[in-house]
């Protein structure tokens, strides 16, 4: 089925979540890191993700410093000069959420949905068990709870991807490069399967 044959209401009740993984991730030598958490990231994915409806956004990571950070950028946008600066910056940040793990962050879902929900992957890279958008966003717009995880470095380790439920297709242009932020593959999903097409 072709994405555009997926009909959608108008108002959809989503109940779709996403989540940037910032532990655990490889970086470019295939070791196991933890990612620096990035200003420009919490913005725009949440901007998206306000803009296509979706109900949270889980930042994971264990690191005190990052979640630190993560909880002073919020401050300013929430409580602070940017709350009355931009109400529209405000009203997107609303919707990030802190977790120390993934497991912490699994919990969270299940108890909010009361079921657990499908959880799926995004790589660069094409992987077995996977999910094409089109089908993940007829799964959506019928009302099943969804998680969506978008790795950071250089993609979520192995183990990440034993546990979800599949994977989405990867993201390629025509060209040999790459290796598209994190930020543009988070709104580029968000258009493919919640996007009025």
């Amino acid at each position: 089925m072709r994405q555009e044959e997926v009909q959608c209401p108008e108002q959809p009740a989503l109940r779709l979540d996403l989540a940037l993984v910032h532990y655990p991730v490889s970086n470019k030598n295939g070791e196991t890191i933890g990612s620096a958490v990035t200003n420009l990231d919490l913005h725009d994915i949440a901007r998206a993700g306000r803009t296509f409806g979706i109900d949270t956004l889980y930042i994971v990571t264990p690191f005190a410093d990052q979640q630190a950070l993560v909880k002073d950028i919020l401050e300013h946008w929430q409580t602070g000069h940017g709350a009355t600066y931009n109400p529209k910056r405000k009203d997107a940040l609303a919707l990030i959420r802190i977790c120390h793990d993934l497991a912490e962050m699994y919990e969270l879902v299940e108890a909010k949905w009361q079921q657990k929900p499908t959880v799926l992957a995004t790589s660069a890279r094409t992987h077995a068990r996977q999910l094409g958008f089109a089908e993940a966003r007829q799964r959506i717009f019928a009302g099943e709870p969804h998680l969506i995880l978008f790795g950071t470095g250089w993609g979520m380790v192995p183990e990440v991807f034993a546990d979800v439920d599949a994977l989405l297709p990867p993201i390629a242009g025509f060209g040999e490069y790459n290796h598209l932020s994190v930020r543009s593959a988070a709104a580029i999903v968000l258009d493919r399967v919640l996007g009025k097409h």
